[in-house]
């Protein structure tokens, strides 16, 4: 049924990216493995970010990718059969062990398997903290971790921000890296700090090099804070999110 959906949901994108304008730059894409299991690592700072980061596994070789998601968006009633459908993973917050273990046999089948390691949108569009459940599912099924960055996916649809879908001419770039191959001794927490450092420096470059700027003073909430931008520092938005996690804790609670 996946080849049946998935193609079709990649040509809807990809002509409604064509209708804005959206300026897709595909950095990389040679590192796409042709066949076999991958982990594909993204950093996320939007909304539509597993759009666009199967977009770029999609361009480098028509490789599908099947990505981990929170549950709830498979219960919804357009999102959930499509995303049944792609054969993507939902995960269970309160507890990840089935989806692991589905992302897992999925590997070892020799699919794509799509992974946000910082778990939430990063407020400050820098790389938060990562898990170590990628480099974990690497190791126990054998596969290479791909580091991709996105930028630029921020200004159409992000946290705390309304939905811009309509904005015309966005630059987004996809930038992916060489695999990751673990070693036998290699320890997940270790690997997950070099994949760390590779996505670091790959959003680096893509930040120096993107085309566009800010369209006047009020345009520059979507640059971070270090190059001149209004979106709040690392600290800052991890007191954000914590804040936010607290005060959903106590919505539950008060649920019962």
């Amino acid at each position: 049924m996946a080849e049946f959906v998935y193609p079709p949901v990649i040509g809807a994108a990809l002509t409604a990216f064509r209708a804005l304008d959206v300026r897709i730059k595909t950095v990389g894409a040679e590192h796409i493995p042709a066949r076999g299991g991958a982990v594909l690592v993204s950093n996320h700072i939007s909304y539509l970010d597993f759009l666009f980061a199967g977009l770029g596994a999609y361009r480098g070789g028509k490789r599908k990718t099947r990505f981990m998601a929170k549950d709830d968006v498979f219960k919804h009633r357009i999102s959930g059969p499509l995303m049944r459908g792609m054969k993507h993973i939902p995960v269970d917050r309160t507890d990840g062990q089935p989806a692991y273990e589905a992302a897992v046999r999925a590997l070892k089948a020799g699919e794509v398997v799509g992974v946000f390691p910082e778990a939430t949108i990063s407020r400050s569009f820098m790389l938060k903290k990562f898990k170590t459940g990628a480099a974990r599912m690497a190791a126990d099924s054998g596969t290479p971790l791909l580091p991709v960055v996105l930028w630029g996916t921020q200004q159409l649809w992000t946290k705390g921000r309304p939905k811009t879908l309509t904005k015309r001419h966005v630059p987004v770039t996809i930038m992916i890296g060489e695999p990751i191959h673990l070693g036998p001794n290699d320890k997940p927490v270790m690997v997950t700090r070099r994949l760390r450092a590779a996505m670091s420096e790959m959003l680096d470059q893509a930040q120096r090099e993107y085309p566009a700027k800010p369209s006047g003073g009020d345009d520059t909430w979507w640059l971070p804070a270090h190059l001149g931008g209004t979106a709040p520092t690392l600290e800052v938005a991890e007191a954000e999110d914590e804040a936010e996690a607290l005060a959903r804790a106590e919505r539950r609670a008060a649920r019962g």
